[in-house]
């Protein structure tokens, strides 16, 4: 059974070192809960404090490695080679109402290649990891994407970016909705990109897609939904990754998922 790298280590680490800072800032969260209005100004702190505690982790034992982070602006490293890529508090939304469903997610790029993945569902103290041609695991248990092979038993996910969306990707989702729910068991918005991606990866979601999300949402479960034996690809040309549009599954329902999104597309072409 294999263990992290050490470098998997350190952003294991780093993820749970965040995950004590935003656990506290939550239990206030939810004090607050029903008593007054809670400003998103409070999220966007524990945010960014949750980013710099990694930051400075990672730092400290990769120090010239670049940050891609939401809260952060980008920092290229002397080392032109790698750099991590965090999402501090992914499901900010679930964080604000109280609801805990939000993780923290940590990639690692080596030349353009995501290489490692971690993703800490915080209240739930469950730890998603992959690294490539090392699988993809839940502390030490294996995971493995579902088997399920037709869409009328599937479950999938998708989302949409925090701050509303412009008419015309409005009217795709719908359409992408319309396409999908149809002939799916259900569809689900969760909230949080990186844990529908870990999910898909244990297998306990079907599918996820989503278009135009932040790409630090996106890169680790790339990692785990692949070394857990899944695909993943971009609506696209590019990669998920770049362009933050993203669709992942099993083998036996994935090709019908992006023919049925190829169908939406069509429509909302129209």
């Amino acid at each position: 059974m294999p263990v992290p790298s050490p470098v998997g280590n350190v952003m294991i680490s780093a993820a749970q070192a965040a995950g004590r800072s935003l656990a506290r800032d939550f239990n206030e969260i939810e004090r607050l809960q029903g008593s007054r209005k809670i400003p998103d100004e409070f999220v966007n702190k524990a945010h960014f404090r949750a980013e710099k505690i990694i930051s400075e982790h990672l730092t400290k034992s990769r120090p010239g490695y670049g940050f891609v982070m939401t809260e952060h602006e980008d920092i290229k490293g002397t080392d032109k080679t790698h750099r991590f890529i965090v999402n501090g508090l992914d499901g900010t939304v679930n964080f604000l109402h109280g609801n805990p469903h939000f993780a923290i997610s940590i990639a690692l790029e080596r030349a353009g290649k995501l290489l490692t993945g971690v993703v800490f569902d915080v209240i739930r103290n469950e730890l998603f990891w992959a690294e490539r041609e090392r699988s993809a695991w839940i502390e030490r248990q294996k995971l493995s994407v579902s088997s399920r092979k037709n869409l009328n038993v599937a479950v999938v996910a998708t989302t949409t970016a925090r701050q509303g969306i412009i008419e015309p990707v409005s009217q795709a989702l719908w359409n992408e909705l319309a396409c999908i729910t149809t002939v799916c068991a259900a569809v689900r918005r969760t909230g949080s990109t990186a844990l529908d991606l870990a999910y898909v990866a244990a297998g306990r979601l079907d599918g996820f897609w989503a278009t135009g999300i932040n790409r630090t949402s996106v890169a680790t479960g790339i990692v785990l939904v692949e070394e857990a034996g899944g695909f993943v690809t971009s609506n696209g040309g590019q990669s998920p990754y770049d362009r933050g549009n993203v669709l992942a599954s099993n083998e036996f329902i994935f090709s019908e998922l992006r023919q049925r999104l190829s169908k939406a597309q069509s429509m909302t072409e129209r």
